[in-house]
């Protein structure tokens, strides 16, 4: 089963940018869908954006414009570049890795994400 170890979760100013990273111990271009969750305090967690094994994205309504999901097959990593961060970004942010042949659905440790001035 794919592992996750995620980096650059910082404290950053509203306005600012962060790039997190979610490396993986295998190769990820074939599974069927790697997304980024995030979850606040008294929150639910939320799916914030995914992209599938054929290359299709999807964001939530606030994200959009602002946050870009992308994979390097080659590097076996998951990126998440955030612009222009509003204090509401403000959450621990997961990498998430779902197959469905083989079965598995996996977690990164999370990442403290802290926008304010």
């Amino acid at each position: 089963q794919v592992r996750l170890v995620e980096s650059g979760g910082d404290l950053v100013q509203p306005g600012g940018s962060l790039r997190l990273s979610c490396a993986a111990s295998e190769n990820i271009s074939s599974t069927f869908r790697m997304g980024w969750y995030r979850q606040s305090p008294g929150k639910a967690r939320e799916l914030v954006t995914a992209i599938f094994s054929h290359g299709q994205t999807t964001y939530v309504d606030s994200v959009k414009g602002r946050f870009t999901i992308s994979r390097d097959n080659a590097k076996n990593t998951l990126y998440l570049l955030m612009n222009s961060l509003k204090p509401e970004d403000t959450a621990v942010y997961y990498c998430n890795a779902f197959s469905v042949r083989p079965s598995y659905n996996t977690w990164g440790q999370g990442n403290q994400v802290t926008v304010s001035s």
